[in-house]
C-alpha cells in the first residue's frame, strides 16, 4: 500500500515507503499543508498514479531555491512573478495555474487601528502605519511575505519601521500567527491557513474581499535539462493529474462547509 509523507522544515512526519514505488518530491508552500489540503488530495493522487508523493513544505522563496538546487521534482507555490522568473531562467519546464484563494488581514477583535471600517486593504494598512499598531510579518521571503511587501509599497517604509510597530518573525505562517495573537498584532495570512488555525484567540478577519488580496497558486515541473536527477515522468504525471482530475478533488476540499481552494487550471 502506498503511503505519503510530508516534511516541514526538514522534519519527517511519517516514514518513507517501499523503495520500489516511484517517488515524486514536491517543494511546496506551507499553506497547502497547513490547511490540510495534502492530507485530502495526496492519497487520491497516489492511488491513481502509483506514485509515492512526498512534500517539503517551506516558504515559496525557499521552495524555489531548493528546486533550483535540484532538490525536488516539482513545485506548488504562490508567488507568480518569482515562479515565472524560475521558468525563464531554465529551472522549470513551464508554469501552470492550479488554484486560487485569497489573503485576509487578521487582527485583535478590539481593532486598535480601526481597520474593520475601511473599504480596502490599502486603507487598512495606512491606518495601521499611522497609528503604529503592531503588525507581525513573516519576514521570510515566502509567497505571503512577498505579497505583503507589495501591499506596503507606497504606504509605509516597513524596513525603517522594523523592530518598532513592524515585527518580522522570520518564521512560517503558523508561528507568525501565534506571535500575532500573543502580542495583539495584525498580520496577513491566506484564508485557508487562518480557517485551519486552532489558536485564533480573540483575533478575527478585519479586512477581506479586496481584489489586491487575490492569491494564485501555480505548479511547475523542474526541468530535467537543468536537473538530470529529477523524476521528470513522475512530475509530469502528477502535474497533469492536478490540472485535470485533481481539479475536482481540490474543489471538494472544505472546512466547516467552506471551500478553501478554487481550481482554475488553464
Amino acid at each position: 500500500m502506498t503511503r505519503i509523507w510530508l516534511v516541514c522544515l526538514g522534519m519527517a512526519l511519517s516514514p518513507p515507503v517501499l523503495a520500489d514505488t516511484p517517488v515524486v518530491l514536491v517543494q511546496s508552500t506551507t499553506s497547502t499543508q497547513n490547511s490540510g489540503l495534502y492530507a485530502h488530495l495526496l492519497p487520491i493522487a497516489s492511488d491513481a498514479l502509483g506514485l509515492d508523493i512526498r512534500v517539503v513544505a517551506v516558504g515559496t522563496g525557499q521552495a524555489l531555491r531548493n528546486a533550483e538546487r535540484c532538490d525536488g521534482d516539482m513545485l506548488i507555490v504562490h508567488a507568480r512573478t518569482a515562479e515565472e522568473e524560475f521558468v525563464a531562467a531554465g529551472f522549470g519546464v513551464a508554469r501552470y495555474n492550479l488554484m486560487y484563494n485569497d489573503f485576509v488581514l487578521i487582527g485583535p477583535a478590539n481593532d486598535p487601528a480601526e481597520v474593520a471600517t475601511t473599504t480596502s486593504i490599502e486603507e487598512a494598512l495606512v491606518r495601521i502605519a499611522m497609528t503604529g499598531a503592531p503588525f507581525a510579518s513573516r519576514g521570510d521571503d515566502s509567497g505571503t511575505h512577498q505579497k505583503e511587501l507589495g501591499l506596503w509599497d507606497g504606504i509605509a517604509d516597513v524596513a525603517a519601521a522594523s523592530g518598532g510597530w513592524y515585527r518580522e518573525t522570520g518564521s512560517g505562517m503558523g508561528a507568525t500567527l501565534n506571535i500575532a495573537v500573543g502580542m495583539g498584532a495584525y498580520s496577513l495570512t491566506d484564508r485557508a491557513t487562518w480557517l485551519s488555525f486552532e489558536n485564533q484567540g480573540s483575533h478575527v478577519i478585519l479586512s477581506e474581499g479586496d481584489a489586491a488580496l487575490f492569491n494564485q497558486y501555480g505548479v511547475i515541473p523542474v526541468d530535467p535539462t537543468h536537473c538530470p536527477n529529477v523524476n521528470a515522468d513522475g512530475a509530469a504525471a502528477f502535474t497533469q493529474w492536478l490540472l485535470t482530475d485533481g481539479q475536482d478533488v481540490i474543489a471538494g476540499f472544505t472546512r466547516d462547509g467552506e471551500q478553501l481552494f478554487f481550481p482554475n487550471a488553464d
